[in-house]
């Protein structure tokens, strides 16, 4: 494994998505090792309601990956699309085009990355609460964030997206999910070309920080 700094770790795990190797295994054992650190991560009142689903065979992930493929499909067709955000900013602009272009790419690809996780929480009923869901969510996205970090750590590469849940009953029936078990996030998860990750370029801090007030 790479020898990381805590603060290395956390500020150079970026979304994996065009370096992403696709041609080489990524070994469920070490999968197991991510997962089991994630599930160190919080969850309220200690329920720790998450699943986990590993989608590694050929044709489920092709299926998933042509869900997929069609949610990239209208999302980049959206405003929202990260390619057509500050499009006038000199800076921000180019940056967006090339996420909206690693979109794209993937958006082609998901069903070939060799391992797909899927984090899920079992909710009553299956149905999400109305109003506040932020303690819901809570309990999985943390440790979702902790597979990912733990798989940085050892080499791979991962990507967070959710435009996946646009066909969540589709690929919930293809997978044999329960009508109780709900989808937080898709993360492809293979290993890497290149060892070339940085800090990102973000807002400066002062303008995102309130002490005390607005």
């Amino acid at each position: 494994m790479p020898v990381l700094t805590p603060d290395e770790l956390l500020t150079t795990t970026r979304s994996v998505r065009k370096r992403l190797d696709l041609s080489r295994p990524v070994p469920m054992e070490v999968i197991r090792e991510c997962l089991e650190i994630a599930l160190q991560a919080p969850s309220g009142s200690n329920r720790q309601s998450w699943q986990w689903v590993v989608v590694t065979d050929p044709a489920r992930r092709a299926a998933v990956g042509e869900f997929y493929r069609k949610a990239v499909e209208a999302y980049l067709a959206s405003d929202g699309a990260a390619g057509k955000l500050f499009a006038t900013d000199a800076l921000r602009g180019p940056v967006q085009r090339r996420v909206g272009d690693s979109v794209a790419y993937l958006g082609e690809h998901m069903g070939d990355v060799p391992a797909l996780v899927i984090p899920c929480l079992r909710v009553s009923g299956g149905r999400l609460p109305e109003g506040n869901q932020a303690g819901l969510w809570g309990s999985l996205l943390p440790a979702a964030w902790s597979f990912m970090l733990a798989a940085r750590a050892r080499g791979l590469g991962t990507a967070w997206t959710t435009l996946h849940l646009r066909y969540e009953r589709e690929i919930a029936a293809l997978l044999g999910l329960p009508e109780d078990v709900r989808q937080g996030v898709l993360i492809p998860v293979a290993y890497h070309t290149g060892e070339t990750f940085r800090r990102a370029a973000r807002q400066p801090l002062d303008e995102v920080l309130h002490v005390d007030s607005w």
